[in-house]
C-alpha cells in the first residue's frame, strides 16, 4: 500500500557546541519511562492530510525530519530506541520519513525502522555530490543503507550541495537523477534549499522538478544564515512560482531548527519555561497560516515531541495573538544573543 521581521540560527553549528546538553538528557531523561515504545492501547487518529503537490500522493501534514536521529546533533537516545522512535513515528501516522546521505547514522537508523513498513512510507534522502558522474554512487550508498531498492523522492541537496553550485551545474545533476527515476530508482525528483532562493527560484521555473524543501518559518533562518528581506521575498516567489506548477512543497527550518523548541533556553536561558513550552506549537501554527506548504518536516527527538506536534495538527485553532506573542517576545531576546549577532546575512 502506498502512503494515501524575524531572523535565524544554524542548526547544526548549534548542535555541534551543545555535546554536554545531550549528555545530560541522555543520564537524566528517559522519555520511554511512559511506555512509549509499547504499542498503543487504541490506534490514535490519523494526522490530518493533503497532497502532496501534482505527485499523486495524499500525506499527513507531518512529516519526520531525519536530522533528528544523529547523537552528534543532540538525541540523547541510544540506538536502538532511535530505531523505536522511528516506529513510533509511524505507528501515530507519520508516512513521509526524510534523510539524507550526510546525516550520519540517519539513514541506517531510518533503513532499519522501516524495512518492514517499507510498503506504507513515502521514503526521501538527498545527494550532495555537485558531480554528475558521483550522483549513482551516491544513490546507491543511500538506497543500501535505507535497506530499499528505491527511494520515493531523491532531492539534490541544499548545502552541500545547490549552495555550492550554479543552477547551471545543478541542473546536470537533475539530467543524473532524472536517469535514476528512468530505472525506477526513484520516484519524483527534487531539491531542498536552506537560502539561496534565487537559485531555487531559478530551478522550479525550470519545469523540471516535482516537489522542493524550502526553509520556511517564523525565524527565517537557513543553515548558517540569516535571511535578508531580499532573500524572504525570493523565498515567497518561490512558494507562489512551486504553488502555480502544481509541485509539491514541504516546510523545513519550522521550529527553526531548534531554536523554538528543545534548544531554546540554551539561547535565552532567562526567557520563562512556561513560555518556552508553547514556542513550538506557536511556530507550527505560524507555517499552518500559508495554505500554499503541504507538508511541515519537523526533526523530533522523543515520542514526547512527535505526540505533541500531532496533537498540534489536530486541534490547529489558527494563530492565536498569544502565539504571536510568545513568538515576538522570544525572538526579540534572542536576536540580541552573541550566537545570533554572529551569523552572516544572505
Amino acid at each position: 500500500m502506498q502512503p494515501s521581521s524575524n531572523r535565524s540560527f544554524p542548526r547544526r553549528r548549534f548542535l555541534h557546541g551543545t555535546a554536554a546538553t545531550a549528555a545530560t538528557l541522555a543520564a537524566g531523561f528517559d522519555p520511554w519511562a511512559m511506555g512509549a515504545d509499547s504499542a498503543p492501547e487504541a490506534a490514535p487518529a490519523p494526522p490530518p492530510s493533503r497532497p502532496l503537490g501534482r505527485t499523486g500522493m495524499r500525506l499527513p501534514r507531518l512529516a519526520y525530519g531525519g536530522t533528528a536521529l544523529p547523537r552528534r546533533w543532540g538525541n540523547p537516545l541510544s540506538y536502538d530506541r532511535r530505531i523505536a522512535l522511528v516506529r513510533h513515528a509511524h505507528a501515530r501516522g507519520l508516512r513521509y520519513f526524510d534523510t539524507a546521505g550526510n546525516y550520519m547514522e540517519s539513514q541506517d537508523i531510518l533503513g532499519r525502522a522501516l524495512e518492514d513498513l517499507r510498503q506504507e512510507v513515502f521514503l526521501t534522502t538527498k545527494i550532495e555530490t555537485t558531480d554528475p558522474a558521483r550522483v549513482r554512487p551516491a544513490v546507491e550508498r543511500c538506497l543500501s543503507q535505507l535497506r530499499t531498492d528505491h527511494a520515493d523522492a531523491l532531492l539534490i541537496h541544499g548545502t552541500p550541495g545547490l549552495q555550492q553550485m550554479s543552477v547551471a551545474q545543478a541542473m546536470r545533476v537533475h539530467s543524473e537523477l532524472r536517469k535514476l527515476r528512468e530505472e525506477k530508482l526513484c520516484r519524483f525528483i527534487g531539491f531542498s534549499a536552506h537560502g539561496y532562493f534565487d537559485k531555487a527560484l531559478a530551478l522550479i521555473r525550470t519545469g523540471g522538478f516535482d516537489l522542493c524543501m524550502l526553509a520556511y518559518g517564523y525565524i527565517p533562518r537557513g543553515y548558517d544564515q540569516l535571511h535578508s528581506p531580499r532573500m524572504q521575498a525570493l523565498r515567497d516567489a518561490c512558494l507562489a512560482e512551486a504553488r502555480a506548477r502544481g509541485m509539491g512543497i514541504v516546510a523545513m527550518k519550522v521550529i527553526g531548527a531548534g531554536l523554538l523548541g528543545a534548544w531554546a533556553r540554551k539561547v535565552v536561558p532567562d526567557f520563562p519555561p512556561h513560555q518556552a513550552r508553547r514556542l513550538p506549537a506557536a511556530a507550527i501554527r505560524w507555517v499552518l497560516q500559508d495554505d500554499r506548504v503541504d507538508l511541515l518536516c519537523i526533526g523530533m527527538r522523543t515520542p514526547e515531541e512527535i505526540d505533541a506536534n500531532l496533537r498540534v495538527l489536530h486541534a490547529d485553532p489558527g494563530l492565536s495573538a498569544a502565539d504571536r506573542e510568545v513568538l515576538a517576545d522570544y525572538c526579540a531576546q534572542a536576536y540580541e544573543t552573541e550566537a545570533l549577532k554572529r551569523l552572516r546575512l544572505e
